[in-house]
């Protein structure tokens, strides 16, 4: 067989001999089975020393260049660049609308197998380096606005391109743990920032006549360009024709994930595929229930003046960011693992976002100070952590083909992902330090996100039973 023949996809229709060998391999209540074939298992290491490496190291600079700016208020941005009233606020805001525009082109094109995933996000990466680093030389508020819309627009296919990759290789019982420790990246980037930036600025702040915040987003531009060249070698392409992988190991990746796939049909195309998203009523609840998830996580940007309130000076402020958030990162792994090792998803999000609106009327309650660092260990582990669930739970259930699996996933963290466009507004000086306002918001965000997760759960215990009706011999059901 050519090289050619062998890079094409072969259809659903076309593996099922392949597939009904496997049928005897009963698993859990959804029908997912752990990994015991010895190849299987080489191959997902194999997946893992080169897969998340790059896409750890591509979200740790993606978070550190976009909450460059959260520091630099730090330092003299906003006297700088004579902000006032909540211009500051329209900066961090229209970083995301960048974002809405390009998200799901991004990964319909993705999808249509007509690029290669390793040198488009690589390239994508190159771009955003570029204008981080141009930040530094903004001179006015309108110039910020600017560079930040742009800076938006090259960084928004990363994420969703990254959770189609994931899910691309990754089964049920895996990607849970792999988008934790991707998003750990975004997490570790929080917890490092201050403590780069509090280098930075009492290390250059004045040399050759450049403010620290500049010196920081030069830096910080400067290093993301370095890597994105380097990530072109390790990521990778498509299940069936990733460079890097043997004949047989091509094989056995592309068909693992059909043999997990609820409902599996051959693909349609791009088109068909946006269609068969937006037709699915599951999409909407899953969009609310990230909408709130991510509603909640709007302290990140404003993370260093949330723990300015506790009354340090602003190098000691920028350190005590750190401990929450490196706690958060290990906390989120380990919950992604829970949730794939049990191949559960609702008590999860239960417990994760109900620690997490706990911190946060702790914070609208008190000024002591130990009762409010406690309280920021919990709504960041609390709400960090459960991202990787949600996703892992979307791409689970919303996959039935490449294209609407990646459509969904743009889709959701598009609507997802609004609410940072407005969920900064929450914060304004006035409040301080309390925040009254914003953080008994993010309570009521995490209640609904929570509510979100037991009626998907109810709606698919409802669906596998009507799916075990319909067809007796059918072993993969949705898992809840």
């Amino acid at each position: 067989m050519s090289n050619t023949m062998r890079d094409e996809k072969p259809s659903a229709v076309e593996i099922e001999g392949e597939l009904d060998d496997e049928k005897p391999r009963l698993g859990d209540y959804s029908g997912a089975v752990a990994k015991t074939d010895v190849a299987e298992i080489a191959l997902v290491r194999k997946l893992d020393m080169r897969i998340m490496p790059a896409l750890f190291c591509m979200y740790f600079l993606n978070k550190l260049d976009q909450n460059a700016l959260a520091n630099a208020k730090l330092n003299s941005l906003e006297k700088d660049l004579k902000l006032k009233g909540t211009q500051y606020n329209t900066a961090i805001s229209i970083l995301y609308v960048g974002y809405l525009f390009m998200q799901i082109p991004s990964n319909m094109l993705l999808s249509s197998r007509k690029i290669r995933p390793s040198l488009y996000m690589s390239m994508t990466m190159m771009l955003w380096a570029v204008v981080a680093a141009v930040t530094g030389a903004v001179r006015n508020y309108t110039g910020l606005v600017l560079v930040r819309f742009f800076l938006g627009s090259v960084e928004a296919p990363f994420y969703p391109g990254a959770l189609y990759i994931l899910s691309s290789f990754y089964t049920r019982k895996e990607i849970a743990t792999r988008v934790s420790i991707l998003y750990a990246g975004n997490i570790i980037a929080v917890a490092f920032a201050g403590l780069i930036a509090a280098a930075t600025f009492s290390t250059l702040d004045g040399s050759h006549g450049l403010s620290g915040w500049r010196w920081l987003f030069i830096i910080e531009g400067v290093v993301t360009f370095g890597v994105a060249f380097l990530t072109l070698f390790l990521l990778p392409d498509y299940p069936n024709n990733t460079r890097w992988l043997t004949v047989e190991e091509r094989e056995l990746a592309h068909g693992r994930i059909l043999r997990d796939t609820v409902g599996r049909e051959d693909s349609k195309g791009v088109r068909a595929g946006l269609m068969e998203a937006l037709k699915d009523p599951k999409l909407y609840l899953f969009a609310l229930m990230q909408n709130m998830h991510l509603n909640a996580t709007s302290f990140n940007q404003f993370f260093p003046s949330v723990v300015k309130a506790l009354g340090y000076t602003p190098v000691v402020t920028l350190v005590l960011t750190s401990p929450p958030t490196l706690f958060a990162g290990a906390f989120g792994v380990l919950i992604g693992w829970s949730s794939g090792r049990f191949n559960e998803r609702t008590w999860h999000v239960t417990g994760c976002m109900g620690a997490a609106m706990i911190g946060f009327i702790i914070n609208c309650f008190t000024l002591n100070i130990t009762a409010r660092y406690i309280a920021c260990f919990l709504f960041t582990s609390g709400v960090y952590s459960c991202n990787s669930v949600i996703l892992g739970w979307v791409s689970a259930t919303l996959g039935q083909t490449p294209e609407k699996k990646a459509i969904s996933l743009s889709l959701i963290n598009v609507v997802s992902m609004a609410s940072f466009i407005y969920t900064p507004y929450l914060y304004n000086n006035s409040d301080s330090p309390k925040y009254v306002t914003a953080m008994s918001a993010n309570a009521c965000f995490s209640f609904v996100s929570i509510a979100c997760a037991w009626g998907m759960k109810v709606w698919l215990f409802r669906t596998n039973k009507t799916l075990k009706q319909q067809d007796p011999a059918n072993i993969v059901f949705y898992a809840y």
